[in-house]
């Protein structure tokens, strides 16, 4: 695992996000490289686990792309790598893992 990926997991697994999830897509037809999912514990939660990305890895020179953030579900581009924090409610109903490990296996 690479080092950005380490201090992304490092920062998610400090502050209490559960679940921590990397998914490796550089042998699939992806927009990116990884996929990080982790569980937030509540909104409060994911907003603070955001800020806490933010804070230890801007310095580092990581560029945050975009951030879409919602209660239940925020999305974090960092160009190669997509960040979801997610609920756990939301994490069930949406299955990103399940929808992830299909990239690439259907034919067009």
């Amino acid at each position: 695992m690479n080092t950005r990926l380490e201090n992304i997991k490092k920062i998610l697994d400090e502050k209490k996000a559960e679940n921590i999830e990397i998914i490796d897509l550089t042998s699939k037809d992806y927009i990116v490289d990884y996929v990080v999912i982790a569980t937030t514990l509540n909104p409060k939660h994911g907003f603070a686990l955001l800020n806490y990305l933010k804070t230890d890895l801007k310095p580092q020179g990581e560029e945050f792309l975009r951030v879409d953030e919602d209660d239940d579900w925020t999305i974090i581009d960092l160009g190669d790598i997509f960040i979801h924090l997610i609920s756990e409610k939301y994490r069930i109903k949406y299955s990103l893992e399940e929808f992830l490990s299909t990239i690439g296996t259907k034919e067009v």
